[in-house]
């Protein structure tokens, strides 16, 4: 489809079903292992460190640094391919989780998870740019990241409906087999055509990886908004990795039982996610068009209403209205992050390089953001409990969530440069390309 090219096709519109489909598998897989934290936990004998490091820095380092790589292989090599291969890879890696004995032995696997998952969604948005014309871009994204909520949703009622039934570790053995099922369906698509950059030829070679990175770098260095959007995204998910503890903090400190509240938080937080990701990606969409401002300004004004809400929720009894409202906007903040971000970034990106883009943005996010969060989460939480200090999951919660409302001036700041940083970058590039 030609950059000229407004319409949406059905075809176009069934791959991104596709696509949704295999990102609510690469979440449900991502999260199975802290949804089921009230039974792993106990039965592997963890402290809540080894858990964070296990949730944290031994999936992202390998999930973060090798995206980066997969996302300059996008930028040239069959996309379609590369997204079949990673998900059997860490379909495989899931079933031989559930054979974990300790540590160490969930550990291995979950490092070699996320080289698999680190595939799926720079490939996945850089296919999204081809087959969706810009205007309709920040609503597939929401789309695609509909993932995230459902992905998320499911892992906890599959905890709520199937683990006292047949365990936690028949329902990784299980994931991992329908995901291989999956993949082998993904082999059947083909690659849609790239879109052309102005003054490139059809069969223009392809990049390196130095070329990749050195474009990477001068996007990073002439485009302000650009870095204010992963910035503010970097912030925003302080508070995502340390609530990989929610299921512990509900159970230990809120009184709930673990099943119930897995189910509860399972259906809410699909509802809410979807919702949001439905509102952010339209309405990000739709407020660039009337107000000529970058979405992140969008998210700036979603995240300052819903701030209140968000330290009330960590504060107040699970009985109390306020605790399940925020539940609830907790899940749909998180939904409307998505669309306006992802599209901000592949629209501020150079053509060439928006896999590589995009793969830099979820290495920032994952690595910095979440990795802080839940891996010093954990420590936090583990340091005040030895310290006699009461309700130590709920005071690492809070701190966390005021950490993540630094993204408030940062989306501001984005959103206010959105559109002369474009066109300048745009020139830029332009010019280079003349020269």
């Amino acid at each position: 489809m030609q950059q000229s090219d407004e319409r949406v096709t059905a075809g176009s519109v069934g791959f991104l079903a596709f696509l949704t489909l295999l990102n609510v598998m690469n979440f449900v897989d991502r999260q199975l292992l802290a949804s089921f934290a009230n039974f792993i936990v106990p039965d592997l004998g963890l402290t809540n460190t080894q858990f964070g490091l296990l949730t944290g820095l031994v999936f992202l380092v390998f999930y973060s640094t090798m995206g980066l790589f997969m996302g300059a292989l996008a930028d040239v090599y069959n996309r379609t391919r590369l997204i079949a291969i990673g998900l059997a890879a860490w379909s495989a890696l899931t079933a031989i989780s559930g054979l974990a004995k300790g540590f160490v032995s969930l550990a291995i696997p979950r490092m070699f998870i996320g080289v698999g998952e680190s595939i799926m969604t720079p490939t996945a948005m850089s296919l999204l740019g081809d087959k969706f014309p810009s205007r309709h871009l920040g609503l597939a994204s929401g789309i695609y990241y509909m993932g995230v909520p459902i992905g998320t949703g499911l892992s906890l009622l599959i905890v709520g409906y199937l683990g006292p039934a047949i365990g936690w570790r028949n329902c990784f053995y299980l994931l991992g087999a329908l995901g291989i099922l999956l993949a082998i369906v993904m082999l059947f698509f083909r690659e849609p055509p790239r879109r052309q950059v102005k003054g490139d030829a059809a069969d223009a070679p392809r990049q390196s990886f130095k070329q990749l990175a050195d474009q990477l770098k001068f996007a990073l260095k002439n485009c302000p908004a650009l870095v204010l959007t992963i910035s503010g995204g970097v912030c925003f998910h302080f508070i995502l990795g340390a609530a990989t503890f929610d299921q512990l903090w509900y159970v230990e400190e809120r009184g709930f039982d673990r099943a119930e509240i897995a189910r509860m938080t399972g259906w809410i937080g699909m509802a809410g996610g979807i919702l949001g990701n439905l509102f952010g990606g339209a309405g990000g969409d739709y407020f660039l068009r009337r107000t000529g401002l970058g979405r992140p300004m969008f998210l700036f004004f979603i995240m300052l209403i819903l701030a209140p809400i968000n330290v009330a929720y960590r504060l107040v009894d699970g009985d109390s209205i306020w605790f399940w409202i925020g539940v609830f906007t907790g899940f749909f903040q998180l939904g409307c992050f998505y669309g306006p971000t992802f599209s901000t970034v592949q629209e501020l990106a150079p053509v060439k390089i928006r896999a590589t883009v995009v793969a830099f943005l979820i290495l920032t996010l994952n690595f910095v953001g979440l990795g802080v969060g839940v891996t010093t989460g954990g420590f936090t939480v583990d340091l005040m409990a030895e310290r006699g200090v009461a309700e130590p999951y709920t005071w690492t919660l809070l701190t966390f969530t005021l950490l993540s409302l630094i993204a408030i001036p940062l989306f501001y700041v984005a959103g206010r440069r959105f559109k002369a940083d474009k066109a300048r970058i745009e020139a830029l590039i332009e010019a280079r390309s003349v020269g």
